[in-house]
């Protein structure tokens, strides 16, 4: 150890041959700056007393100092004395057998440690969290549900879902990884574009899709990422005439909702408040005005065929990119029961797990290739081919502008949603969706119940509370304690008024489960019959919130029918779990 910082200049060496000696194996003490080393040397034996005759316990006690005096050595450093305790042979071996028992013990325990922590179940590991989860397991399987935008996925889409594939960190697209190890990472992404592209019958040389987005929220925040600069025009469905507010949302009193609108400048369109259909003439108008680069069809509570022909006509009038966010229809979409937006759009995005039954999601498709010559455009004009730009742009909005690594678990179960998407059974689910949703709308038709445009085409309906004096939001409430769950809707009024007097009822959910149309013929009795139980609350307490809860507490005969609703849930089976 150099030690020449040290005031003492001073360091602990062997000897080196050729050095001056001081005494055979000895050990020095060497001044760093060139002195005569300071040998140390081992103190003589210190001289002993003659025996006295004090008796055999103090010559005992002498032979045994005289032991301990044998296992100890003492040096002299500096007019210091210094001891140590000799170490036999035979002790060193003991104690570096010992330690490496001692070491071995404790890797083992380290290692049992970790596999204890690794190998729990959930029960075990968490039993609180593990209680919860079974009561909404419970929840599902004794309830009818009813939101559209939800579904229950198979067991596979489970398994993939709760997989090892969570383990691993894969930035970037399939052979442009940012980490070593995704050899099998790239596989099952490839394997879930090529199966994208399959379900919705798409060729891959014109089209592309990115399947890494977290939610259809993110994929359609990617898509304007990649084409907009901030502040670019972006025009979608105003989101109480049904659109979503990801495609631009502004509060009455004019503050920014989403992203949408706080990043780029959105103007909406909306329906007719007569007749609750998108009212084109006015969209147009707004849009040769507007002028916005990125037009988007599609939304969130609209019960009808979207006619994307149409849209195509004015966004090529104003031009602008005609984006479309299918997810609630994207599974009529695959198995071809409503029309395809791939027909005249140039992006179209979709969540995963709606009518489409995979995980949660998002997806987007763009056009790639070259764009077809414009209608009117003379031969004469040049031969220049033009191509479309999406591909590049979207995913790199995808990662590294908004995103981290892929959620490999969710694209390996959006893979098995997608094989099925493309099977006859899949087609076979989604027409009885669509005919479950004409089954719910006739019977409600049928006891005078009015529904927004009068019926549906998909697999959604909204029921106008107004009538029955009722809002929304207490319908809501009573049917959930009824363990029916829907969501509460603005509806317009005659007026062109936003008031919260609707709910939307989605038939996907419960179709998977294997309701029919006679099932869905006593699902709208239940829905009547809740109607009847939120009017009598409403008259006795008022259509204020806090108030109306007051009356819901112990109410027979909202137990009544939750005990009519969870007998007749408990009929059907749920995919993926037993209950």
């Amino acid at each position: 150890m150099d030690l020449s910082n040290s005031p003492s200049a001073l360091s602990l060496g062997l000897l080196s041959p050729g050095s001056n000696q001081v005494s055979d194996d000895s050990v020095s003490l060497q001044h760093l700056d060139g002195k005569q080393p300071v040998p140390l040397e081992l103190l003589e034996p210190r001289s002993r007393k003659p025996e006295s005759n004090a008796g055999a316990a103090a010559a005992g006690a002498e032979v045994g100092e005289d032991e301990d005096d044998a296992d100890v050595e003492e040096f002299r450093i500096l007019g210091h004395c210094i001891k140590r305790r000799r170490e036999s042979e035979s002790t060193s071996s003991s104690t570096s057998s010992s330690r490496r028992v001692s070491s071995a013990s404790d890797m083992e325990a380290r290692r049992a440690a970790v596999r204890s922590w690794g190998n729990e179940s959930m029960s075990v590991a968490d039993p609180d969290l593990f209680e919860i989860m079974g009561r909404e397991k419970n929840r599902q399987a004794k309830g009818i549900e009813l939101i559209a935008s939800e579904n229950f996925v198979c067991k596979a889409v489970m398994e993939a879902l709760g997989s090892h594939l969570t383990n691993k960190y894969s930035e970037g697209l399939p052979g442009e990884r940012y980490y070593g190890g995704n050899e099998y990472i790239d596989e099952i992404e490839t394997l879930c574009q090529e199966r994208a592209l399959a379900a919705f019958d798409l060729d891959s040389e014109k089209w592309g899709v990115n399947v890494q987005p977290y939610s259809c929220t993110s994929a359609n925040f990617a898509v304007y990422t990649g084409l907009l600069l901030p502040g670019d025009r972006i025009m979608g469905l105003d989101t109480p005439s049904g659109g979503n507010t990801s495609h631009g949302c502004y509060m009455p009193d004019g503050r920014k909702v989403s992203g949408a609108s706080i990043f780029f400048e959105s103007l909406p369109y909306k329906v007719n408040p007569q007749t609750g259909y998108i009212d084109f003439d006015k969209l147009e108008e707004r849009a040769i005005d507007f002028h916005p680069k990125i037009l988007i069809c599609g939304g969130s509570s609209y019960p009808r065929e979207w006619d994307y022909g149409r849209f195509r006509q004015v966004a090529d009038r104003c031009g602008a990119v005609l984006m479309c966010d299918m997810a609630q229809v994207s599974g009529l979409v695959a198995a071809k029961e409503c029309a395809s937006p791939f027909d005249y759009c140039d992006i179209v995005t979709s969540t995963t797990h709606k009518s489409l039954r995979g995980p949660r999601g998002g997806i987007i498709f763009f056009r790639k290739g070259a764009k077809p010559r414009k209608r009117g455009t003379p031969l004469s004009r040049g031969n220049e081919i033009e191509y479309y730009n999406f591909e590049e742009k979207i995913n790199f909005a995808v990662f590294p502008s908004l995103q981290g690594g892929p959620h490999n678990n969710h694209i390996a179960a959006l893979a098995i949603a997608l094989k099925q998407a493309a099977t006859p059974v899949f087609k076979a689910y989604m027409q009885q969706v669509k005919k479950n949703a004409q089954a719910l709308a006739s019977a409600l038709l049928r006891r005078k119940c009015r529904l927004v445009t009068g019926g549906t085409d998909n697999h959604l309906l909204l029921w106008d509370l107004r009538p029955l004096g009722l809002t929304g939001g207490n319908y809501e409430k009573v049917c959930e304690m009824c363990h029916i769950t829907l969501n509460k809707i603005p509806i317009f009024d005659d007026n062109g008024t936003i008031t919260p007097g609707g709910v939307r009822i989605g038939t996907p959910a419960m179709t998977t489960r294997g309701c029919l149309e006679s099932d869905f013929e006593i699902i709208a009795d239940y829905l009547l019959k809740a109607a009847q139980i939120a009017s009598t609350i409403q008259r006795g307490h008022g259509k204020l919130q806090k108030a109306f809860m007051k009356g819901l507490q112990s109410n027979k005969e909202i137990v009544e029918l939750r005990t009519r609703v969870e007998a007749f849930a408990s009929q059907f089976a749920m995919p993926g779990f037993d209950f």
